[in-house]
């Protein structure tokens, strides 16, 4: 017990880092009761399990990468104990017996950081589900405590067999050595000597590599086949390896020009010179994970944004059916009090006969063809050329939807339309080009009329979800919308919206779900706002969730093995350490160069990884995004400059982690100095 305090002490980093892996699991594991997803079983219950068969695979996943930070540290702490364990056997102790001693060590670890960390992972899950059911609308009332034992119960036994597992392997390592071997300080590795031209070469053949890579990703070839994605990656593989390998030179050249400098400048770059040409391939992978965590939190926190800045909500339901039928239905259940006021909206497809002739949208088509080439011209033109027989959208109903969110009405003359363009089906770039094309003021054929288009085009939703969707619309005066469509093919929605005090009484979502209740008793056919909500939360859940979690694993995995992996190097180095003691070097002295290093050794990994997750995300964008979010890429981009900022703190927390333990191992030198003197 004596030993796992001094271990949890010394290597403090990597609890931490295994107690906030513990929290990750639960969570992750536990997702089936979180409020929102209980909430959205209800609408979308197969998108949520295909979630959950996603959930075993990245737990298994995690299992698998957390395995080598566990062994990573392990080793570490194996290495500074080398002496303490070769004693141990020389004064007798059977190897058995030691490796008891360690199992029961290990042992003793796991149950503390298990103690530690699940009750916090059952307190963060519970705060995550409280915040995400004020957020969706549930409500702090909605909510109940709990817990899953069979997250818990996943998560204890796929800590302990990576634990364990990991502790075999490394025993068995170490019990081959002989006690001389474990009883004499460890000494660092040869400097390897590199051709300055081959790792030049390196070094640009890594850039080039790693351009072509990202530039395939980002134009789409890359997402076209299997085949291709796997070119592309490989090319992004071997370009990042080839960039640690060469980056080297870079160290050569700081050499030269510091071969004057007093102090430890010289030591301190002599000693990353050794740690990234010896440890090249470590660094490398620390990177791609660091750039696989920004790419997670990037994607994630875009795609969970954006699916949560549409258009406002407004209307609470839309029923397609009769007026009287409607009214006595909701007389009968004794809906009145819950609903504020009912609204209709007539819409229609345009209607032609001999009379009315054709419909032709020419003008507007001329007008756009006017503006600036381009690829989302070309889109626009095309999908206008489909606009043959429009919809029609009475103005008096969609006054209403106007009134009811608060904006402007709308007012036309006779020989006025607008056009309507479904949110579903918007793309900024090419409604930007429509928008300049309608100050033009262009006309329309509408049968043996022309009318002129307004310069402004709308599209608030008509419905609450997707009971009609219409690519391109007219919104019409009335008598025009009389004229020009038959009667018979008339479709009347009438949206309602649910009276302010129920809401605030009840919460949106548990206001209208008692409402559908109800509304379920009877045969009204009927779309309510929790079906479009359950769709954007299932993306925002499903996006959030599982990017995050992976975000977290990666993060937690790249820090702590390069953090471990400097502290092995350190400790390989400490012959050196010693003899700068001996001949004067002051305890700040050392620790300064330490410092130093650790900066630049966490740094490289960070700016690699910083700049190729810029395309990362990017080419994210172009491969895995719904046909309406491909159309706000600038907007995504620009969301992830905070994530960038996020990252920088959390690898600021990591080095101030390894700085301070490294200076403990330097304090310890300078104490031997003191004895021997």
């Amino acid at each position: 017990m004596k030993n796992s305090k001094r271990t949890r002490k010394e290597n403090g980093l990597f609890f931490a880092s295994l107690i906030v892996s513990i929290i990750s699991f639960y969570i992750i594991l536990a997702l089936e009761k979180q409020d929102a997803i209980i909430f959205l079983k209800t609408m979308e219950s197969q998108a949520v399990e295909k979630l959950f068969l996603l959930i075993p695979v990245l737990y298994g996943f995690s299992l698998f990468i957390l395995f080598f930070l566990v062994y990573f540290a392990g080793k570490y702490q194996l290495d500074r104990r080398g002496h303490e364990l070769g004693m141990y056997l020389m004064l007798g102790m059977k190897r058995s017996k030691l490796f008891l001693m360690l199992f029961a060590e290990e042992l003793w670890n796991s149950i503390i950081s298990l103690a530690i960390g699940i009750p916090a992972a059952i307190f963060l899950s519970e705060i995550i589900s409280l915040v995400t059911a004020k957020v969706i609308g549930i409500g702090v009332i909605g909510h109940e405590f709990s817990f899953s034992l069979s997250a818990i119960i996943g998560t204890i036994i796929g800590y302990f067999i990576i634990r364990l597992i990991a502790l075999g392997i490394l025993s068995g390592k170490f019990f081959k050595k002989d006690i001389t071997e474990l009883l004499s300080d460890s000494q660092v590795e040869k400097h390897r000597k590199i051709n300055k031209a081959v790792i030049s070469i390196q070094l640009v053949l890594g850039v080039i590599l790693l351009a072509v890579a990202y530039a395939r990703a980002i134009i789409g070839t890359a997402w076209e086949h299997t085949t291709f994605m796997g070119i592309t990656v490989i090319l992004g593989l071997c370009g990042t390896f080839l960039i640690f390998h060469g980056i080297g030179i870079l160290f050569e050249m700081i050499l030269t020009k510091k071969q004057n400098k007093n102090g430890l400048v010289m030591f301190t770059f002599r000693q990353l010179q050794e740690f990234v040409f010896s440890k090249p391939n470590t660094l490398a992978i620390s990177s791609l994970l660091i750039l696989m965590a920004l790419c997670c939190f990037g994607y994630g926190l875009s795609v969970g944004f954006i699916s949560n800045s549409k258009e406002p909500h407004v209307i609470d339901y839309t029923f397609n059916v009769e007026e009287q039928v409607l009214k006595s239905e909701l007389e009968r259940l004794n809906l009145q009090e819950y609903i504020d006021e009912l609204s209709p909206i007539k819409a229609g497809i345009y209607f032609e006969n001999e009379s009315t002739k054709s419909f032709s949208i020419d003008g507007l088509i001329k007008a756009v063809k006017k503006q600036e080439d381009g690829e989302n011209k070309e889109i626009l033109l095309k999908n206008l050329q489909y606009a043959t027989r429009p919809y029609l959208i009475s103005i008096d109903g969609y006054n209403k939807l106007l009134q009811l969110a608060g904006k402007e009405q709308l007012v036309l003359k006779d020989n006025e339309v607008a056009l309507y363009n479904d949110p579903e089906f918007s793309n900024s770039n090419s409604m930007d080009i429509l928008e300049k094309a309608l100050k033009d003021k262009p006309f329309l054929k509408i049968g043996n009329e022309s009318y002129e288009l307004v310069d402004k085009y709308y599209k608030d939703s008509i419905v609450t979800d997707s009971l009609i969707t219409i690519s391109y619309g007219l919104i019409v005066p009335e008598k025009v919308f009389n004229k020009f469509t038959d009667k018979n093919n008339v479709t009347t929605y009438w949206n309602a919206t649910l009276t302010k005090k129920f809401v605030k009484d009840e919460g949106l979502m548990q206001a209208i779900s008692k409402v559908n209740e109800k509304l379920n008793t009877t045969d009204l056919h009927y779309e309510s706002y929790l079906q479009n909500m359950g769709r954007e939360l299932f993306y925002r859940v499903a996006a959030s969730y599982t990017t995050i979690y992976l975000a977290i694993i990666f993060l937690i995995i790249a820090n702590t093995v390069m953090g471990v992996q400097f502290l092995m190097q350190q400790q390989k180095a400490r012959k050196h350490y010693q003899s700068l003691i001996y001949i004067g070097a002051t305890y700040k002295m050392l620790c300064k160069s330490a410092r130093s290093q650790i900066t630049w050794y966490f740094s490289l990994s960070l700016v690699v990884a910083t700049i190729s997750s810029i395309f990362g995300v990017r080419s994210l964008f172009t491969g895995v995004m719904t046909t309406a979010m491909k159309s706000q890429v600038n907007k995504l981009m620009l969301i992830s400059i905070p994530v960038i900022i996020l990252l920088s703190m959390v690898e600021f927390s990591y080095m101030v982690a390894v700085k301070k333990i490294s200076d403990k191992s330097i304090l310890k030198l300078t104490d031997i100095k003191r004895e021997d003197s």
